[in-house]
């Protein structure tokens, strides 16, 4: 085996990880519908229906633009470092966010990514808090809330009142802090003079499902921690083809994520949670507390909170160790979880180091180079002792070309005279694989990586490289068909490739020849779609490959230009 079957290998062991992950996910065999007659927690049974728990607000089709929805009703401004909005009066919804660190696009003056929209504007999403009850008034979504203060900021909450023709008086004191995270304080007091029922609940209602594809690689919709675990099953499909989802006895989070984006509801006791799919096309995440009785003259007051915003793994983790289980699952590491936070990590440190996210991925290439020096050593001690042997390999090949039996025996019998592991080179090829994994997966799930520049023409590391020679590096004026969009530095990664792959031992046969001579080009159409950081990442490593076989050529007395050994 010479180091290019090793690469051969290298590229199964590929597909296999991706095949297992997939299989692993689900994603190929759907999981059976679970039985209704018991309940484990966290497990799932048919929906109840809809009198049982909170109904999801009314969801109408577009009917008029954000700034006029938002211009509708009186309103609370929010305003915080990570955020901006505003909380409608009339039925206390939180249904205006922008991300004020996160743009729409790359263009200098593009605006804040919306998050929240208002109903009745396009793309509506909103968060909502409330108590469901049985023969008493409630508020409803045409409720007018009464506010203390005309802005929510950290450290300065706001309490909105309103009160019943019946007597009970309902609050909703919202707080937020400097990142993403609202805390809801829900009370009830009874002034009717009799007793109160009542459900304190709240929901996240979405009008459309997400732009960003869901995938095997990354999960998009529906998304939980129930009883400690994550739950990436539920999508977007399985509401609309198996109905409502339920949750009768749980404690933790539900919500829907996006790509980069999560709106999560955290309720501090347990839970009957449901996913639905409304009925006007809507999606809907809503959890209702066990009912409690209010007597005359009492209050109750329960309490949730609700992260929405960007998926920042530093807010992710802050906000799990104040309580909230398992909030970073909702990034969607995969198996390698394990491997690729270390991986972030590090990325996050150089890049705040550096300044420059791409100068970062280029410190970490050194890094596992570094790393994986000394095993590279026995690999090109093995490709070396492999060169050397190629004129003996040749010579058996040609004693025995007509019995391929003796042939395989006598290059055995070589292998153990000389001393020689052909397979002594597939470990640095093998343990590149996770890495080269772990950060594909990084810059798709990271919302650290978006829209991160580099040099030059290259300004979001987490997107393809856009410039391309098929439209003449954007001389003429038209946008090719993404399989012909090959960018700048896939065709330098299928360069190095290819410079990398000239010095190592060459196959004796020549249709493998020519399989190997075709390979470094072929990868440049596979690389093409992939993040510009993948594709700088793996260009660099093939120069740092090409720069070690310099070096150990030369300290194995091997001559750069030839394919057999030189003695020195």
């Amino acid at each position: 085996m010479n180091d290019n079957k090793n690469l051969i290998l290298a590229v199964l062991l590929s597909v296999l990880v991706l095949l297992g992950w997939t299989w692993a996910s689900g994603k190929f065999f759907p999981t059976a519908n679970p039985p209704s007659t018991k309940v484990e927690q966290g497990e799932r049974v048919p929906a109840p229906p809809p009198t049982a728990q909170p109904s999801a607000p009314a969801t109408p089709k577009a009917t008029k633009s954000v700034p006029a929805a938002l211009a509708s009703a009186p309103r609370v401004s929010i305003r915080t470092p990570s955020l901006s909005g505003s909380i409608n009066l009339k039925g206390a919804q939180i249904d205006d966010l922008l991300l004020v660190d996160q743009k729409q696009t790359i263009a200098r003056n593009s605006p804040p990514a919306r998050l929240l929209s208002p109903l009745g504007a396009p793309g509506a999403y909103i968060a909502q808090f409330g108590w469901t009850a049985q023969g008493a008034q409630v508020p409803t979504l045409d409720t007018v809330w009464t506010a203390d203060s005309q802005q929510l900021t950290p450290g300065h909450p706001v309490t909105l009142s309103t009160q019943m023709a019946d007597g009970a008086r309902y609050q909703l004191r919202i707080a937020i802090d400097e990142g993403y995270l609202f805390t809801v304080r829900q009370s009830v007091l009874n002034a009717s003079g009799k007793p109160l029922t009542v459900r304190p609940m709240g929901l996240l209602s979405r009008a459309d499902q997400s732009h960003d594809p869901d995938s095997w690689t990354n999960h998009v919709g529906p998304i939980s921690v129930f009883g400690g675990e994550a739950d990436y099953d539920i999508n977007y499909k399985t509401l609309d083809k198996e109905g409502d989802q339920a949750f009768p006895s749980v404690s933790g989070w539900l919500g829907f994520t996006d790509k980069y984006w999560l709106t999560a509801l955290a309720p501090e006791k347990s839970i009957a949670a449901n996913f639905r799919k409304s009925p006007n096309g809507g999606y809907q995440a809503d959890y209702a507390l066990a009912p409690a009785v209010v007597g005359p003259g009492q209050a109750l007051t329960t309490e949730t909170r609700l992260f929405a915003g960007a998926k920042e793994k530093e807010w992710l983790d802050r906000y799990e160790e104040a309580g909230i289980p398992k909030l970073s699952k909702s990034i969607d590491w995969g198996w390698f979880e394990f491997f690729m936070r270390p991986i972030f990590d590090v990325l996050m440190f150089l890049f705040h180091t550096l300044g420059n996210f791409g100068l970062a991925i280029i410190a970490l290439t050194f890094i596992v180079r570094g790393i994986m020096f000394p095993i590279a050593q026995k690999q090109f001690q093995s490709m070396a002792a492999m060169r050397k042997l190629q004129p003996k390999m040749k010579a058996v090949q040609e004693r025995f070309k007509d019995d391929k039996q003796r042939q395989q025996q006598e290059i055995l019998k070589l292998y153990q005279t000389e001393k020689v592991n052909p397979a002594a080179g597939c470990l640095p090829i093998v343990l590149q694989i996770p890495v080269f994994y772990a950060l594909y997966k990084v810059l798709l799930v990271s919302v650290e990586m978006r829209h991160q520049p580099f040099v030059l023409w290259i300004k979001d590391l987490s997107a393809p490289d856009p410039l391309t020679p098929v439209n003449l590096f954007g001389l003429l004026n038209f946008t090719p068909p993404a399989m012909l969009a090959i960018g700048v530095l896939p065709i330098l990664v299928g360069a190095t490739q290819w410079l990398s792959m000239k010095l190592n031992p060459q196959p004796m046969d020549p249709a493998q020849a020519q399989i190997f001579a075709i390979m470094p080009w072929f990868l440049v159409f596979i690389m093409a779609p992939f993040a510009a950081g993948l594709q700088l990442y793996w260009m660099t490593n093939n120069i740092l490959t090409i720069a070690q076989q310099w070096w150990l050529y030369r300290k194995f007395g091997l001559h750069f230009s030839d394919t057999h050994p030189v003695e020195t």
